[in-house]
């Protein structure tokens, strides 16, 4: 039996351990520690777009998927005026291929996921394990965690966030506050065909889109604060600090109507956090193919194209993929590729396309708030017109990437080799 363990049980590691065992239904036993006390994520929203939501859709997850999502129907994003509410420019989804987005609460998603993999025992659940240190034995990887437990695996996957490996914070000039707001609270005054929306202004942009079942909006709010600003410096972030709804109104005092009332009917304080993202390590997979990097561990990125999650399960489906042709090789005539060069060809296909969205991300995110240098020196409402070429195509390349084919033409190169 191969043993695989998945360090962390976010949302990358725990639809990592349903891709491979989609991929590989036998001959594979897979394990997932978790450092918390539970299955869990903060109330906050996640979007999926087509290209992660076909991922979700190949697993057989996607009518559950649906359930828990909010409706934004063919839009991505409406932007809009800060101060008037005018529309700027809406962006839909593709008009060919998979259209469907998901936008989900993340605790829902994650539940989803914990009950698909208890369901289809495609995975053991361990909580309380924070990994403390592998150890290379040859055949196997040694996982020690720090309440002295140890476990055995042929594969290591690190899908434990941010702080996985070492630390290489990069401070994305922004505070955010996450908040939830009852749809029922807003939804007479609400004057658009859609809740997904972003109201741009000049070092600030305010981000909706609707969760679990069109019931909750999801609240973003992003404030451009130079590092010099920012009190308490730490680049080890919390998710769970909270602010307060009077500093957030002070902030978007001057936004328009349905933004006060957005802030106004948040059920609660808006959760406050520092954005950060991490340089890309130029190293996914070590120890011969016996660890290997996914999600945030390898590829932590600013949230503003919405893309990060879904990074993250294009992670876990590649990864999926490559074990299949590696244990169908060993199962044949044992030619085929070592762990070592399956897992390169995974790191091959997601290093660069992860690096793009990364860098892309940090550029949406001036765009947003018109710091883009494009932009510079523009009055705001020079600066729109542009802004609007700036968005219309941007998420079409992200959007319609075919996984699938990809990792096919990698593995048909790496043959010719």
């Amino acid at each position: 039996m191969f043993r695989i363990a998945i360090i962390g049980g976010g949302l990358g590691g725990l639809f990592t351990a349903l891709a491979i065992k989609y991929h590989c239904p036998q001959g594979v036993q897979i394990d997932v520690y978790e450092q918390a006390a539970e299955y869990t994520e903060i109330g906050a929203g996640v979007g999926i777009g087509p290209n992660a939501a076909v991922l979700i859709q190949k697993i057989g997850l996607l009518e559950e998927a649906l359930m828990i999502s909010g409706n934004r129907r063919d839009v991505w994003l409406s932007f809009l005026r800060y101060d008037t509410g005018e529309e700027i420019m809406t962006v839909k989804t593709p008009e060919k291929g998979n259209r469907v987005q998901l936008s989900m609460h993340r605790a829902e998603f994650l539940h989803l996921l914990v009950q698909a993999i208890r369901s289809r025992g495609a995975a053991i659940l361990h909580t309380n394990m924070r990994c403390e240190k592998l150890e290379d034995k040859g055949a196997t990887m040694l996982v020690t965690f720090t309440n002295g437990k140890t476990a055995s695996a042929n594969l290591v996957l690190g899908a434990d966030g941010i702080h996985s490996v070492q630390d290489t914070a990069r401070y994305g000039e922004m505070v955010i506050y996450r908040g939830l707001c009852p749809i029922a609270d807003i939804q007479n005054d609400w004057p658009y065909s859609t809740y997904a929306t972003s109201w741009v202004a000049p070092g600030k942009h305010f981000l909706t889109f609707p969760i679990s079942r069109n019931n909750t909006l999801n609240v973003v709010a992003f404030v451009t604060t130079p590092w010099e600003e920012i009190g308490n410096k730490t680049t080890r972030e919390s998710w769970t600090q909270v602010g307060d709804k009077e500093t957030i109104k002070q902030e978007f005092k001057d936004f328009a109507a349905p933004v006060q009332a957005a802030i106004d009917k948040m059920n609660t304080n808006p959760l406050k956090w520092l954005l950060f993202d991490r340089m890309t390590p130029s190293q996914w997979v070590f120890s011969g193919g016996k660890v290997a990097l996914l999600g945030d561990a390898a590829h932590a990125m600013c949230p503003h194209q919405g893309a990060g999650a879904g990074q993250a399960l294009e992670d876990g489906y590649v990864i999926g993929r490559a074990l299949k042709d590696y244990f169908q090789s060993m199962r044949t005539d044992g030619n085929g590729p070592s762990l070592q060069s399956a897992l390169e060809v995974y790191q091959s296909i997601r290093y660069p396309r992860s690096e793009r969205v990364q860098a892309t991300s940090r550029q949406a995110g001036d765009a947003y708030q018109m710091k883009a240098p494009e932009l510079a020196g523009l009055s705001y409402e020079d600066g729109l017109p542009i802004l609007t070429t700036m968005l219309e195509n941007r998420m079409q390349w992200i959007w319609t990437e075919d996984i699938d084919n990809v990792y096919e033409t990698a593995v048909a190169a790496q043959s010719r080799l």
